[in-house]
């Protein structure tokens, strides 16, 4: 039986998303002056390239923009992975004093970010840490909310969340799945 999919957000209601997170950024934050943005690679890359041009047109000057890679970080990367690929971490300012926003696609178990926050702290102590996410799924592991949200997507566990930002076709798939083929595909 093939799974079935269906498109959750296409690019307008992406854009729509983060020209929301981008205006409540600049609001919860008082302007986006002492804000930087960190995309957790290799979902979030695309996400905080945009929030950071859409921060300038806001506000009217730029936002500092990086990208981590959270492999090293992560509590799983020995379970199921056999070829471990290590992306570079491209964070060309200073962390320190900075309120960060890390920036993902989907926010799921809290895993990632939980990773991100300790590689993060790694590079220096921010004034604060803010997280922003494309689709927030549930299903947390972890003592892990978004401040930012684009939209809130109930999916069971098999389920997945596919993204794209940034490339040929901004969208968002749900692609439904079984649980117990999921867990052995895991295996």
């Amino acid at each position: 039986m093939k799974p079935r999919e269906r498109v959750m957000l296409d690019h307008e209601a992406i854009d729509r998303a983060l020209r929301r997170i981008a205006h409540e950024i600049v609001e919860r934050n008082k302007g986006a002056r002492d804000v930087a943005l960190v995309g957790v690679r290799s979902g979030g890359e695309g996400m905080a390239k945009r929030l950071c041009s859409l921060l300038g047109e806001i506000e009217s000057n730029s936002s500092s923009c990086g990208y981590i890679d959270v492999t090293m970080y992560r509590d799983d990367i020995f379970h199921s992975r056999t070829n471990i690929k290590v992306k570079k971490t491209v964070i060309d300012f200073p962390v320190e004093g900075k309120t960060i926003i890390l920036v993902d696609d989907v926010l799921f178990t809290g895993r990632t970010i939980r990773a991100a926050m300790d590689a993060l702290m790694d590079l220096g102590r921010p004034k604060s840490i803010q997280l922003a996410v494309l689709i927030d799924r549930g299903h947390r592991e972890l003592p892990i909310r978004p401040d930012y949200v684009g939209r809130n997507v109930p999916t069971a566990r098999g389920d997945l969340v596919n993204v794209s930002v940034g490339g040929e076709k901004d969208e968002v798939l749900l692609v439904e799945g079984d649980d117990e083929l999921q867990k052995k595909e895991g295996e």
